[in-house]
């Protein structure tokens, strides 16, 4: 059942976290008829623009969070930041509030450090060679001890990049350390060091888990994506990526065992380094994940779409119907009163369109909007949507 928004039997759903991903989720909950209530640390994220409810607040604070919880009473919360309480998220959950998936996932998947151990040491998968460190003499020490040169430094909880750097000598593992420690959200000062290894790619498998028409749960795949990362962040993605057979079966085998090990309903990003047949876990994110924004063009329900499928219970469709991109529209300066031209260029792009977040400020490398493309061929595609994005043009406005 779901009820009418804004009235006393509304079904509620509170995002922890309300950015362009964020907004995505709660376009699809307000299509569904759910009464949405969009939180975030600062205000006018692109989320509160599109909610029924937007609140401020410092979801790092306890006292803030749980007050806030017992103000709105939501019956379910969608975590979609990092940067969040989990021990009062788990107070919540206890009180029968459903965290989505569940809060053990959410605080194994915010921390670079349960996460990889959960996947390495209690699930035996194949990952990169990793070590963690609490200080900059930790750091070298895992380095000259088998992870060896080149190799990746990460805080344990940050997102899109943040913080993370690539080495390939012993002179750069002090700047290293002093950006990873700094630039991570809650639990400053600890990083992972990962060791570098020889793949031909990197995908994001999205993996819902949701009810079937038995009102099991059960796991489905969508078609893999193919991204390009630099510092760490993604700068554009596409669908399908080409894969050996054998490589999609042990990559969605992968995909399988961790989100079943997260547990809940819910879809998730998983990140996985492919090398022909062979195939190593990265990461998850238990949310609909930044590659996946080319669902909005490339499937008949996006993944933000999925996700509020998922929660609520109802069916899913994870098929495919077109080849499509996304190419990232970068700020390009730090400012909050910023124009975008070139839009009528980029939008005449043969079967291209461009989305743009709504952020109230910019920064030179905040990602502020996407340019999406379909095509008769992936490599079409992405021409298209690199080209669409290259005529968008944000400058500060006169």
């Amino acid at each position: 059942m779901i009820g009418t928004p804004l009235s006393a039997n509304a079904t509620k759903v509170m995002l922890l976290g309300s950015g362009e991903l964020g907004k995505e989720v709660i376009i699809a909950l307000q299509r569904l008829g759910v009464e949405v209530i969009a939180v975030d640390r600062y205000k006018n994220a692109p989320g509160h623009q599109v909610a029924h409810h937007a609140y401020t607040i410092d979801m790092t604070d306890a006292d803030a969070l749980k007050a806030l919880v017992s103000e709105v009473k939501p019956h379910y919360i969608v975590p979609e930041i990092e940067a969040l309480n989990t021990q009062a998220l788990a107070e919540i959950e206890a009180t029968g509030v459903t965290v989505v998936p569940t809060v053990r996932a959410v605080q194994l998947t915010m921390n670079r450090e349960g996460i990889r151990r959960l996947a390495a040491e209690e699930l035996g998968l194949a990952t990169s060679p990793y070590a963690f460190a609490r200080s900059e003499a930790d750091l070298q020490a895992a380095i000259d001890g088998g992870i060896g040169y080149p190799c990746f430094i990460k805080p344990t909880m940050s997102s899109s990049g943040k913080g993370q750097s690539r080495i390939t000598q012993a002179s750069e593992v002090k700047a290293a350390w002093e950006y990873a420690a700094s630039a991570g959200r809650v639990n400053q000062g600890v990083v992972i060091v990962e060791g570098q290894i020889d793949f031909d790619y990197e995908i994001t498998l999205l993996t819902v888990r949701a009810k079937n028409a038995k009102g099991e749960i059960e796991t489905y795949f969508c078609p893999p994506i193919g991204h390009v990362q630099k510092q760490g962040d993604y700068v554009e993605s596409w669908q399908p990526q080409a894969m050996h057979p054998k490589a999609l079966q042990a990559a969605q085998d992968i995909a399988r065992q961790v989100t079943e090990a997260l547990g809940g309903q819910g879809l998730f990003g998983v990140e996985l380094f492919v090398k022909g047949e062979q195939v190593w876990f990265s990461e998850v994110s238990p949310r609909p994940h930044d590659t996946g924004m080319v669902t909005m063009c490339t499937q008949r329900l996006n993944e933000f779409e999925l996700h509020a499928r998922a929660i609520l219970g109802l069916p899913v469709d994870v098929a495919q119907r077109e080849h499509g991109a996304s190419a990232v529209i970068y700020g390009g300066a730090d400012t909050s009163n910023l124009a975008y031209y070139g839009l009528e260029a980029a939008m005449a792009v043969p079967d291209s369109e461009v989305r743009l977040f709504g952020k109230p400020e910019s920064f030179v490398r905040r990602r502020m909007g996407v340019a999406l493309a379909t095509a008769e061929n992936v490599e079409l595609a992405r021409e298209r949507a690199k080209q669409s994005a290259a005529f968008v043009t944000p400058k500060p406005a006169n």
